[in-house]
């Protein structure tokens, strides 16, 4: 089979490699979709601690089963499926706590590969985070249940409501998916972005305002008569945004910071405001098998608009012509149809 092999940062080759046999407990899925996104951008761009190189590339994908392994009666070949690439060990002290997307084996037994003709799911994640695609769903639809599971566990635990406003920093797909999850609870969102295309959709998925990043303190005081926002949602990834992002808080408010910085970087905070205005920093990473039902159940009962994310389509060969695009802030998910 064809598969996607990123051996370096840049550099993303395609490699004629074995079809896989399941072993018990495990499914072997023909991909009919597989998305780009921003964790493997920054993969490609510069290395990521937790996709090793040379390796297998792509994690979001949905698929129709080819084979299974022995053991399972939930699944049989021809059944049209989605899912996530990953699953707790239910073993751990961090899984005893309920913990689990902090679970000790979570990143070790993940399963990387989605931008292949074929991708063998583990028995822990068939087990736990593996469904059937429902008739109404696409398969490109289907395949942003591990991005939405993201932005399920970011968003979920704060109980926001109409009455709430919210700073989402960034319009990239994971931007996006948070306006959406955000306006369909009723609040009121402002997202800010350097590209005007990102910002001209996140106007069509319902914002309420939209600005360039140099705008930001002006905008915010404006959206929020000067008192500042409920919420904010950094999902850059860059650490003078991270720093930032607790001056368009109001006090008592919460900072969620999604975007993930680069290994070994330090950022630096105002402990005067986090003390005497009472400002939570929230960190938030990946997502436990709850958000991932809940993600299901969004995108089967159309909650979630997502195929307006979708900016195009490539073949498996094409890869290596669509990183440097995204690179260059050029649309915001491609899917890969191998």
């Amino acid at each position: 089979m064809l598969s996607a092999i990123l051996k370096r940062p840049g550099t993303i080759e395609l490699h004629d490699v074995p079809v896989p046999e399941p072993a018990e407990g495990e499914l072997l899925v023909k991909v009919k979709s597989a998305l780009t996104c921003g964790t493997d951008l920054k993969a490609y761009l510069r290395g990521h601690s937790l996709i090793p190189m040379p390796g297998p590339f792509g994690h979001e994908f949905s698929g129709i089963v080819a084979a299974k392994g022995k053991g399972i009666g939930k699944f049989k070949a021809g059944d049209e499926v989605m899912a996530v690439h990953s699953a707790p060990c239910l073993n751990c002290v961090y899984c005893a706590k309920g913990l689990f997307n902090l679970c000790e084996d979570l990143m070790s037994s993940k399963v990387l590969g989605a931008f292949s003709e074929y991708i063998l799911i583990p028995r822990h994640v068939v087990r736990q985070n593996v469904f059937r695609k429902p008739e109404s769903l696409g398969f490109k639809e289907a395949a942003f249940l591990e991005p939405l599971s993201c932005v399920v566990h970011s968003v979920e635990p704060l109980n926001i409501t109409a009455k709430d406003t919210v700073l989402v920093i960034g319009a990239g797909p994971i931007g996006l998916l948070h306006l959406m999850l955000l306006k369909q609870k009723g609040a009121r969102v402002m997202i800010t972005g350097l590209e005007q295309e990102r910002l001209e959709t996140a106007r069509k998925l319902g914002a309420d305002i939209t600005f360039h990043p140099s705008e930001t303190a002006a905008s915010v005081s404006d959206f929020s008569r000067g008192m500042g926002v409920d919420y904010v949602f950094e999902c850059t990834g860059q650490p003078e945004v991270w720093e930032s992002s607790v001056n368009y808080v109001r006090r008592g408010g919460a900072v969620v910071l999604f975007g993930g910085c680069k290994k070994g970087t330090d950022v630096t905070f105002s402990a005067e405001r986090l003390h005497y205005d009472e400002i939570t920093l929230k960190g938030v990473f990946h997502f436990t098998p709850q958000d991932v039902k809940k993600a299901f159940l969004l995108l089967k009962n159309g909650k979630i608009a997502v195929k307006k994310l979708i900016t195009g389509t490539c073949s498996l060969k094409e890869l290596p012509s669509v990183f440097p695009l995204l690179a260059k802030g050029q649309g915001i998910k491609y899917a890969v149809i191998p």
